[in-house]
């Protein structure tokens, strides 16, 4: 970013000036995806113009989806988009790692619930049935790209939380349960814009939408294991749906 490529008396304001400046080096390769921008201090002392001006700037370039402002942390520019493959069978470690990328995440939550009437029916419950929600999020390379509720019958497998939170793997757990396999029975998926938890939890704004994927997962018999509802990051997440393999 050059300061002096930013001409006063031109006939294009200065705010128009540095937001094509840094598209044009978001373009090039030059500012790399994920990076993070200079302070909006820093970038009104390097351009010689006020903060408001940089400001006006950094909010073009975010309209044009060319960057993002996380409330606390800084501005970066966007990634390049995850292909999340949705297949019969559908691991989140495997698709991040596929994309060559870093899995990550941590547990939001894990407690007994009174089963609600969607998590009754996915489950083959009756509705008020005890299940576990284990809430997690999912990172890629660091960020977070998923909020995933996963409903378990709580008779069936009475020792899910604390399962989970010694392997921090839900294949693992049900393995110990006897299911060494289980299959994706259905994905139904919607948009919407986030709520306030979601938005922070996601590190995103809340005028982002986010991508819905309800989905159950049924075993080899085809008995429900696992009812899982999970929020995307509509700008950083797309579902790739493939024939089953």
């Amino acid at each position: 970013m050059d300061p002096t490529s930013v001409k006063r008396g031109s006939g294009v304001s200065l705010w128009r000036q540095i937001e094509e400046q840094i598209s044009d080096d978001i373009a090039s390769g030059m500012i790399a995806p994920g990076s993070r921008l200079p302070t909006e201090h820093d970038l009104a002392e390097r351009f010689n113009v006020n903060r408001h001006t940089v400001r006006r700037a950094m909010k073009g370039l975010e309209q044009e989806g060319l960057i993002r402002i996380e409330q606390g942390r800084g501005t970066f520019v966007h990634e390049h988009v995850i292909d999340y493959p949705v297949r019969r069978r559908t691991r989140f470690t495997e698709n991040i790692m596929a994309q060559r990328r870093q899995p990550g995440g941590w547990v939001v939550l894990s407690e007994r619930v009174k089963a609600t009437s969607d998590v009754a029916e996915a489950l083959d419950l009756e509705v008020g049935a005890l299940v576990t929600l284990i809430r997690t999020i999912g990172e890629a390379d660091g960020r977070p790209i998923s909020i995933a509720d996963h409903f378990f019958c709580a008779k069936r497998f009475p020792g899910m939380i604390d399962g989970f939170e010694e392997s921090r793997s839900i294949s693992k757990v049900l393995a110990q349960f006897g299911i060494t396999d289980f299959f994706r029975k259905i994905t139904r998926v919607t948009t919407r814009m986030p709520d306030n938890d979601e938005s922070q939890l996601l590190s995103q704004p809340p005028n982002r939408p986010v991508l819905v994927a309800e989905s159950i997962n049924v075993d080899t018999e085809g008995k429900p294991v696992e009812y899982c509802l999970t929020r995307f990051a509509g700008d950083r997440v797309q579902l790739l749906f493939e024939p089953s393999t």
